[in-house]
């Protein structure tokens, strides 16, 4: 695989938010980008906004596993190397727990996590064949401590932190790094839709664009000593001070801040 060509990234859910915003970064950059998202109109349309040689799209439902295996090959082909994995496909469940159908309850951890380990699965083969190749999974600052209204959420990306750190210490052989971005409510259709009924939005607010988590993104995939970069990245200074207090302070303590921003 020619290591001349520009450096590559496959982005998941790239149709809005967060997604969007890397791949304009990493465009602007001179990347060539993937764009992946079960909204193909959308992609396909931002491809176009990027420009059409420096960008591919298609339509990608990550909790299929079956759905990887074409887009992959489709994007490896074009890019000619595969740098970067960005599993950023997510959704959230914002109720009380009893309040959602234990469907929808499903269906969270199928794209969230369940979508994270197929494309970590069925990227491996390519990830290995670019040297300084990494995945870089979307967390949450809701992996530090388990949020109420968002408990099967948090339980997503406390699962996919702990297989960050599992698979980052695996496939050191490989060369490859994997890392996570953690960033506390970001300004994105999800949180406004959604996650803005939460007491925790309300108390804390909503400080973080979409551009700072691309940001962040950026500075983990740039092509730097991969063996530097820290595992977790949290994003944003009061998603830094959850993140030094989870460390530090005491489960029942934790607990207690936890349920004064977020409880009933």
């Amino acid at each position: 695989m020619s290591i001349h060509r520009p450096r590559s990234i496959f982005i998941t859910g790239a149709a809005a938010g967060i997604g969007r915003a890397v791949a304009e970064r990493f465009a602007k950059a001179g990347w060539f980008v993937g764009l992946y998202d079960v909204d193909e109109a959308a992609v396909q349309a931002l491809r176009q906004q990027l420009g059409p040689e420096r960008a591919l799209a298609g339509r990608l439902d990550v909790s299929v596993a079956e759905d990887w295996a074409p887009q992959l090959a489709a994007f490896t082909q074009a890019a000619g190397r595969f740098d970067v994995l960005l599993n950023n496909a997510g959704v959230a469940v914002t109720s009380l727990f009893e309040e959602a159908a234990l469907a929808r309850h499903h269906r969270l951890i199928d794209i969230n996590l369940k979508g994270v380990i197929n494309g970590c699965h069925a990227a491996l083969p390519y990830l290995k064949q670019t040297p300084g190749s990494r995945v870089i999974n979307m967390c949450s600052a809701s992996a530090l401590f388990g949020q109420p209204m968002l408990g099967t959420y948090s339980a997503t990306k406390a699962a996919v932190r702990s297989m960050t750190e599992s698979l980052d210490i695996e496939w050191q052989r490989h060369g490859i790094r994997v890392l996570d971005v953690l960033p506390l409510f970001v300004n994105t259709a999800m949180v406004r839709d959604d996650v803005s009924k939460m007491k925790t939005v309300k108390t804390l607010g909503v400080h973080l664009s979409a551009d700072d988590v691309a940001q962040t993104v950026w500075r983990l995939a740039r092509p730097t000593s991969a063996w530097g970069l820290p595992l977790h990245s949290p994003v944003g200074l009061q998603t830094k001070l959850f993140y030094v207090a989870a460390k530090l302070t005491p489960d029942g303590l934790n607990r207690w801040i936890t349920a004064k921003l977020g409880g009933h």
